[in-house]
């Protein structure tokens, strides 16, 4: 489960197809292979375990694509969102876009990797060679991209919303150096910041916790960012946003944490339970990622 899929409900993205069946980071077998798949080079097997993503078509043909930019497709479109997602028994999907995963390992740990790691992975990628990285809101993308940095021999310094020591206790666990509330400054100055929490006043807060750097927000939905002096941008500082994927951003991401390996922390629930994870997602009760069971 994502907090996209909260946006979406919410009614926080426009145009979501209706009806829609939500879901876009799903872990399954394949069961049967469509003619036109089954003529490409590299289309799955029968019995094949796959992971499909957000990114569900791009056109191939735009300025975008043509510039490797396929996340930026002017004519894409995504799983859960305009194509229906994998709150469900069985689900359908284009075969050009679905990643091998592999055989071993817990499908629900595997699922959080298909869109927390891969836009969390991005947008660390955008942080550059920064050292001290902080992650404005530790969930289900902050917990898999602290253990990628740490990896990398970066400083993690993890934000929560206030008193929530058990995502505190959760990000040290997992090699963050400093964890404690977004009210909160580190005794260093970050060489970059990622905002997972979708809270634009978190915008300023991060800007004035980082050097001479950039603050990249990873969501695809965010409150309003309020008005803040020019001082705390000055210097060349950055505020720039993460928009999608890319399959290659897909193939790097599982080949890396395959490497590490990134182990997710996830709280399962039943396909019926649907909308008391969402209202736990919702409300701050998910320590990690939700992970739907059929």
């Amino acid at each position: 489960m994502c907090r996209t899929d909260l946006h979406v409900v919410d009614g926080e993205l426009s145009d979501p197809k209706l009806p829609l069946v939500l879901g876009h980071e799903i872990v399954g077998r394949v069961r049967a292979v469509g003619a036109r798949a089954a003529s490409g080079s590299s289309a799955p097997t029968v019995g094949a375990r796959v992971g499909v993503p957000w990114l569900g078509f791009t056109c191939g043909a735009c300025e975008h694509c043509r510039a490797g930019r396929e996340n930026l497709c002017d004519r894409a479109r995504f799983t859960g969102y305009t194509i229906d997602g994998g709150y469900a028994e069985r689900a359908v999907a284009d075969a050009r876009y679905v990643f091998p995963l592999d055989e071993r390992g817990d499908a629900a740990e595997l699922a959080p990797l298909l869109c927390a790691g891969l836009i969390g992975n991005r947008a660390l990628r955008l942080c550059g060679d920064a050292r001290r990285v902080g992650l404005y809101g530790f969930g289900a993308a902050a917990h898999v991209i602290a253990q990628v940095a740490a990896f990398q021999g970066r400083e993690v310094y993890a934000f929560t919303r206030p008193g929530d020591r058990e995502a505190q206790a959760l990000a040290r666990s997992l090699g963050a150096v400093w964890a404690g509330g977004s009210d909160e400054r580190p005794a260093h100055a970050l060489d970059g910041a990622i905002l997972f929490a979708p809270i634009g006043a978190l915008v300023p807060t991060a800007l004035a916790a980082v050097r001479k750097a950039g603050v990249v927000c990873a969501g695809i939905h965010m409150s309003d960012i309020p008005s803040f002096p020019y001082a705390l941008l000055w210097g060349e500082r950055v505020v720039r946003s993460v928009a999608n994927l890319t399959r290659a951003d897909g193939e790097a991401l599982l080949a890396l944490a395959a490497r590490i390996p990134v182990r997710t922390h996830v709280q399962r629930y039943a396909l019926a339970s649907a909308n008391e994870a969402l209202a736990d997602l919702r409300h701050g009760r998910v320590c990690g990622a939700a992970v739907l069971v059929p």
